[in-house]
């Protein structure tokens, strides 16, 4: 409820200042998509998810297993269907059900998600230098604004990383005070397990066999979102012309408004409006271009997670024995 409340917000926020008649204009917008564009973008969002469970495959190989790959692709389209209803749902429903189907232990399968995840940041971090590297005049001295802002415009005050880090170090240190206290007992013990088996997941990364694949699929993840933006504006008249510069710069804004609230429901919209601000974009239509995209990306998680929570039972039937 506080992700959902917060885009509740943040839509409000992005259309607080639009007059009625602006109002009236982001709707008319919607006409004018060019829906036969959106296919495409559906397509480059398909190929992007099913690189991304070739790429979990190759996580589970250091630990004995290799599930299939129809499998794989249906729980990945479940967990972003399950994500927008509660956020990280989703990756809780993945190892759950392929745990289920391919009979692996699902807290091994919690250790390659972190894995996963910890990937996708150090994406997002990479990304983000080359969008200052090459784009620092247009768009450097805008995003200076928008997180000095978010500060309060008081600047970079070291105390609080510190203090929140000493008190990450006390909280370690208690953690492991408690286990090796307690952690042959019951219930402690149960934890310790689990700890351990997720840990078992998260060290996969250091013996993947195919590491170049592992690699080639994560840049082919990158591309394709970046392609399913670069698509989109093809869709929208008011942003056909932009290119490859404003497709990265919405890349990155747009993935931490991903983050910010559940399915980026009102977060992806002001980010994308923001950020197309910069290009030369109107309010008006940047809006609009964001609740495009974001209803195009929301309308396939919808359409293919539940299409995939029907069909995953159906592909792992128990053919009947016959006497």
């Amino acid at each position: 409820m506080l992700f959902l409340s917060l885009g509740i917000v943040l839509i409000w926020y992005s259309g607080k200042d639009l007059s009625p008649q602006q109002l009236q204009q982001v709707k008319d917008s919607f006409g004018q998509t060019r829906f036969f564009y959106i296919l495409p973008v559906m397509v480059a969002l398909m190929a992007a998810h099913y690189s991304r469970a070739l790429r979990w495959i190759i996580l589970m190989e250091p630990l004995g297993y290799k599930p299939t790959k129809s499998n794989t692709l249906l729980v990945v389209l479940i967990g972003y269907f399950f994500n927008l209803l509660v956020p990280r749902l989703g990756e809780v429903m993945k190892c759950t059900l392929l745990g289920k189907y391919e009979k692996i232990a699902p807290d091994k399968l919690i250790g390659t998600i972190v894995v996963e995840r910890a990937f996708d940041i150090v994406c997002l971090a990479l990304v983000t230098v080359l969008l200052v590297v090459t784009q620092f005049d247009i768009i450097g001295s805008w995003a200076m604004e928008q997180f000095s802002g978010m500060a309060g415009g008081k600047g970079f005050n070291p105390i609080k990383p510190l203090a929140y880090l000493a008190a990450l170090t006390v909280f370690i240190i208690g953690v492991r005070w408690i286990f090796h206290k307690y952690g042959q007992h019951g219930f402690m013990a149960k934890i310790k397990h689990l700890g351990a088996n997720v840990w078992h997941g998260i060290s996969s990364i250091k013996s993947l066999k195919r590491p170049k694949l592992f690699l080639l699929y994560t840049l082919l993840i990158w591309s394709l979102y970046f392609a399913t933006i670069w698509l989109g504006f093809k869709a929208f008249p008011a942003v056909q012309h932009l290119g490859w510069s404003a497709s990265l710069s919405i890349l990155v804004f747009g993935s931490l408004g991903m983050i910010a609230t559940q399915g980026g429901i009102g977060a992806y919209q002001f980010a994308v409006q923001k950020t197309l601000l910069v290009y030369g974009i109107s309010a008006v239509a940047g809006l609009a271009f964001g609740w495009v995209l974001w209803a195009a990306q929301t309308a396939f998680v919808l359409f293919t997670g539940l299409l995939s929570l029907i069909i995953i039972p159906l592909f792992n039937r128990t053919p009947p024995h016959h006497a």
